[in-house]
């Protein structure tokens, strides 16, 4: 019998108060806003409506005791959004959980392989 590779998959996000908090989506959202400085321009790099990704924001910043992105209207220096420290925080912990999950994921993967190759 020829032995075949089993991965164990998944995917890493967060919920908060029972509600979506951060996904791939999202985080990909807050990475954008912080290299655009605009809420806009990030929705756009990332082919969504401005509606959806101040939604999304808005969601994000609600669920938590600290907002993760701030916006100042226009004017004559113009609006903008800005990643705050805790949006900073935020995706740095759930980039450390995601590699934690890799490798758990990479472990299973090999263990449950083993234990199915010995049948």
């Amino acid at each position: 019998m020829t032995s075949k590779t089993i991965e164990v998959q998944g995917r890493v996000w967060l919920r908060a108060n029972g509600k979506s908090l951060l996904g791939k989506g999202r985080l990909e959202l807050l990475r954008q806003i912080d290299a655009t400085g605009s809420i806009s321009r990030a929705a756009k790099a990332m082919k969504m409506s401005y509606k959806s990704a101040w939604d999304a924001v808005d969601a994000m910043n609600n669920a938590m005791s600290a907002p993760l992105v701030e916006s100042a209207s226009g004017g004559t220096r113009g609006g903008g959004s800005r990643l705050t420290d805790a949006g900073r925080r935020l995706i740095g912990e759930y980039e450390r959980l995601e590699e934690k999950h890799r490798l758990w994921l990479e472990a299973a993967s090999r263990e449950l392989s083993l234990r199915l190759d010995k049948g």
